[in-house]
């Protein structure tokens, strides 16, 4: 239901762009004949422009995992209550972010801080690519701003983790194909009766792929052996199939960064100036409220072009955003 549900949208899709290039020409063609009809051009093109930037976003989505939902944890730095109301914007960041998006959040932990924001948080983001997108916010965000909580009005900095996990199903599909497996026998060595040492009863089998080689020759039929045989070879696959899921876990907290000054990915700036600022991609939007009120596919989409190009805003613009 799930891959019908993908390839009906994806046809959805290419109906949609199909039928909005077809309202163009036609608007292209009224306006040839002196129509006035430039506002709408320009609002149809808007539309168009934007929509195409969905699918691109899409369709820089090619890890293994990258269609899947995702559990986000939140965690503040240091700095008390400075930095867990710093985190709680980011939840809620995330949380208005979901609802553009036509996600589903659900709130799995939850700890409160003192007096106001959050120790820590989790929850699920359960829709279409969210582990893929949701990539982008892997690291330390950092706010400046002048504190609320400060009677001296004093600006302050603070720091707060996001990590992101793709939603995984548990069951692992031992999947054999009968041309990966080399199939020798034997004559079956030691005691056993006159049957078993006078055929080649005795069975081994090597996966070829991850060259992992059982054996079995208790049986006294060739048939029950290579039962025997294909039982030992799906478990030892299954084991393979565990320590690679454990090594990838591994991995993803080995990018675990600190939450302090020099980790950021990203900066949120309130005071003097106001600009929210990705030091990977080198994007920089004058507008912070709209990032914090969950408008993140402009930062999202400069992450997935660095991330499967190298280049960066600054790359793609022709001017450098340090200047």
């Amino acid at each position: 239901m799930q891959d019908r549900k993908r390839l009906e949208e994806q046809v959805a899709q290419d109906e949609k762009i199909s039928a909005q290039v077809s309202d163009l020409d036609t608007l292209f063609e009224l306006a040839a004949e002196g129509e006035t009809v430039h506002a709408d051009i320009e609002r149809d093109m808007k539309t168009l422009t934007g929509y195409l930037a969905q699918l691109e976003t899409g369709m820089l989505l090619s890890g293994e995992n990258d269609s899947a939902s995702a559990i986000i944890t939140i965690h503040p730095g240091a700095g008390g209550t400075e930095s867990q109301d710093w985190a709680e914007m980011l939840l809620r960041m995330y949380y208005r972010w979901a609802e553009r998006n036509g996600m589903q959040v659900v709130e799995t932990d939850r700890l409160e801080g003192e007096g106001a924001g959050i120790k820590s948080a989790t929850f699920e983001m359960n829709g279409p690519n969210a582990y893929g997108m949701l990539q982008s916010e892997v690291g330390v965000h950092r706010l400046v701003r002048i504190s609320p909580f400060d009677s001296a009005a004093r600006r302050h900095t603070s720091f707060a983790s996001v990590f992101v996990y793709p939603q995984i199903d548990d069951e692992i599909v031992i999947d054999i194909r009968p041309e990966d497996l080399r199939v020798d026998t034997f004559r079956a060595s030691g005691a056993g009766g006159q049957h078993v040492n006078r055929t080649d009863s005795a069975i081994r089998i090597t996966h070829i792929p991850t060259n992992t080689v059982v054996q079995c020759q208790n049986e006294r039929s060739q048939h029950k052996n290579r039962a025997s045989a294909m039982k030992q070879l799906r478990s030892k696959l299954y084991e393979l199939e565990i320590e690679k899921k454990k090594a990838e876990e591994r991995k993803l907290e080995d990018t675990k960064l600190g939450i302090n000054f020099g980790s950021q990915i990203r900066s949120y700036v309130l005071a003097p100036y106001r600009m929210v600022k990705d030091h990977r991609t080198k994007l920089s939007i004058g507008d912070v409220d709209r990032v914090l009120d969950g408008d993140l596919d402009g930062l999202i989409h400069a992450f997935l072009v660095y991330r499967k190009t190298g280049k960066t805003a600054a790359d793609t613009s022709g001017v450098d955003d340090d200047d």
